[in-house]
């Protein structure tokens, strides 16, 4: 049976760090701050927003939450992230997605400063990654390598497979994977009998967007298998991996809800802290 890898179990440690160095840069003059722009009336997505907010406020950051109403034109939004951008007082600029159908989401993504860039989206950020000399990672690929550091997940040399290949998830966790050394296969919507490359797979990261696609079947024996999905089914949450028929089988394995998902708030706030160290010139 495999044991399950919570994240709640490190996540203090994480928090503790991050508040300290947050005190430090306010101590020296310097408040860190986030700016969320979210365009529209989804109430789930100003939920999410709302919650990530807060968290924010407890680790000491001053995070601003401006709404916008979907009426507003793309025009007025990429002014707004012009301002965010000039101003001193904002570290990091994130703009909330999904954005409304009728919006360019690349022109409004590429439009915030790459020293902002907490999501890490814009082209300069993501080409920083591929180069192995990133200044900032998206939130759930560094979660999904701090998870594999902190239950002592050899990387190196290991053979690796990521379904999914996302500028979100899937491209960015598997240039990390590439950094330190795995063999990386990335497989997708159009790859060929996939289980005969996930069967392969000393590590197993998954984010497909289909619950529970992942069977006993698709695993390795012994093998370390990262969720990464949330899909809502009949109002439970679960993951891209059938956790229980999979559990018995593999060494570790993230628990959906419970496991990614709970770092990747801090690892976004980790990235403001960056941004405020360069802003702040103590980088």
């Amino acid at each position: 049976m495999g044991s399950i890898m919570e994240a709640s179990l490190f996540t203090r440690k994480i928090e503790a760090e991050i508040t300290k160095e947050v005190e430090r840069l306010k101590s020296e003059g310097h408040n860190p701050s986030l700016s969320v722009v979210v365009v529209g009336n989804s109430p789930s997505t100003m939920v999410y927003f709302k919650n990530m907010s807060h968290k924010g406020v407890e680790l000491g950051f001053y995070v601003e939450l401006r709404k916008i109403d979907e009426s507003t034109g793309a025009a007025d939004v990429l002014e707004l992230i012009h301002q965010l951008n000039e101003s001193k007082d904002v570290d990091g600029v994130l703009v909330g997605l999904p954005l409304p159908k009728e919006y360019d989401v690349d022109s409004i993504l590429h439009a915030i400063s790459p020293d902002k860039d907490v999501d890490a989206f814009h082209p300069f950020n993501m080409g920083q990654l591929m180069i192995g000399r990133p200044r900032f990672v998206p939130a759930t690929a560094r979660s999904i390598i701090a998870l594999l550091e902190n239950y002592g997940v050899r990387i190196q040399g290991r053979n690796a497979v990521v379904v999914g290949r996302s500028n979100i998830v899937g491209k960015p966790v598997a240039s990390l994977l590439l950094q330190r050394d795995a063999t990386v296969t990335v497989c997708h919507s159009k790859t060929s009998d996939l289980a005969r490359y996930t069967r392969e797979a000393d590590i197993l990261i998954v984010s497909m967007g289909r619950p529970r696609a992942i069977t006993a079947d698709y695993v390795k024996e012994g093998a370390v298998v990262i969720d990464v999905g949330i899909n809502d089914v009949n109002g439970k949450i679960v993951g891209d991996v059938d956790f229980d028929g999979v559990r018995p089988k593999v060494s570790l394995i993230t628990p959906v809800p419970g496991g990614v998902g709970v770092l990747t708030t801090l690892m976004l706030f980790d990235n403001v802290l960056k941004a405020a160290r360069f802003n702040s010139g103590k980088s």
